[in-house]
């Protein structure tokens, strides 16, 4: 059991998904209570993953990828792609998904915050996977 514990502590996996976990909540909170003041959903959309995505590169350079920049033009590097992968996973895929999936669930459901809600998970569900694979394999690759 101490090793299996050992193991996940030291997993990129584990770090993304607890990373993600609570920067998907603190998106969540802000999505919600920007959009219960009257913002429409895909601007509050904007306003919460911009918030989070500064978060999320910090911990993750740090945490999941233990990545250590050598030089000024390394981080800038990293910043620059991990802001172009992010963006397009959280304004493009996200605002896709919810655009494609909100109509749908608001005429099953009747209940807006609900299919929001729906459309918001279904929709971070794609952007992290596409995250993890493109922070691992470009933004923190150490190659």
């Amino acid at each position: 059991m101490k090793n299996l514990l050992k193991n996940l502590k030291n997993s990129q996996e584990f770090w993304f998904a607890v990373i993600g976990g609570l920067n998907t909540i603190l998106d969540f909170v802000i999505l919600f209570g920007l959009t219960s003041l009257g913002i429409s959903s895909l601007i509050a959309n904007v306003f919460s993953t911009g918030i989070t995505f500064i978060n999320s590169f910090s911990l993750n350079k740090k945490i999941t990828f233990k990545s250590v920049s050598k030089s000024k033009k390394e981080l800038v590097r990293e910043m620059a792609l991990f802001i172009i992968v992010t963006l397009f996973g959280l304004w493009v895929i996200q605002g896709v998904i919810i655009f494609l999936t909100l109509p749908f669930f608001e005429s099953i459901l009747k209940n807006p915050k609900i299919s929001l809600l729906i459309s918001k998970l279904i929709a971070t569900v794609f952007s992290l996977i596409w995250n993890f694979i493109l922070y691992k394999k470009v933004v923190f690759n150490k190659d």
